[in-house]
């Protein structure tokens, strides 16, 4: 479904990102972790057509995205970390806005919207201003807008970011109903979350992916005592003199 070829990215002098590869599978939930300034904005930049690898490949169903953004733009649903709403607009205008703009046809445009509202429970307040919304409420309308023109493929950056526990898995509920109908690449700091939805994991250092597992596999590679996400991922940013024996022993091997 997407495979990601050798892609580098560099800023004058600085390498952003280090001849990444990876493919993901339709129906994947595939959770991307690495710390500040790891590479993960840089990548979702690029897989989101918002910018061109400085080497390397894309391909989206065999297609190259850089060659065919605009193609490929149709079959992507992104949430940034700041959803790009209009918050003097309703929630339902700013929906069928979402959905002309994003080419849905006209004549599914209402049919879409109304699934939209039904999928991520915003029907009881599509006639309020966004402005009046609650954070979770906003989060749901970003989510939303990502999904109305169907794509195969939603990326998802810090979907959760601000919202309280509830919320959260108000969130997460509906971020697993995705997989039903697309791919989802999602980028968080919060590993618990991770844990809850994903069932692989790809991790980013210094511009290089250092792991790629299936979640489960990860978690249980030291039964009977498994792991934690949150151990594998401090295994792998402690230098090797800070980290226990029992720490360095248990570190999933690659």
């Amino acid at each position: 479904m997407l495979k990601v070829e050798q892609v580098s990215q560099h800023f004058g002098s600085f390498r952003a990102l280090d001849e990444i590869s990876f493919e993901m599978n339709k129906g994947e939930i595939v959770g991307l972790l690495g710390k500040n300034g790891a590479g993960k904005t840089t990548l979702m930049r690029i897989l989101t057509t918002f910018a061109a690898p400085s080497s390397g490949l894309v391909l989206m169903n065999g297609e190259n995205i850089a060659k065919h953004s605009l193609n490929i733009r149709k079959k992507l649903g992104y949430l940034p970390e700041n959803p790009p709403l209009y918050t003097d607009m309703t929630v339902q205008s700013y929906l069928k806005f979402a959905a002309e703009i994003k080419d849905v046809a006209k004549n599914k445009q209402q049919s879409q919207l109304a699934k939209v509202l039904h999928e991520c429970d915003l029907e009881k307040v599509k006639h309020k201003t966004i402005a009046t919304l609650s954070k979770g409420y906003k989060q749901r309308v970003g989510i939303a807008q990502a999904i109305i023109h169907e794509p195969q493929l939603l990326i998802l950056d810090e979907p959760t970011s601000g919202l309280d526990p509830i919320q959260i898995q108000q969130v997460l509920t509906l971020i697993k109903q995705q997989r039903e109908q697309r791919t989802l690449l999602l980028s968080t700091h919060n590993l618990s979350e991770i844990e809850q939805v994903a069932q692989r994991v790809i991790l980013i250092k210094s511009g290089k992916i250092v792991l790629d597992k299936a979640l489960d596999t990860l978690l249980s590679a030291n039964q009977p005592s498994p792991l934690t996400l949150e151990q594998v991922f401090f295994s792998y940013h402690q230098a090797p003199s800070q980290l226990s024996d029992q720490a360095r022993e248990r570190r999933p091997h690659e």
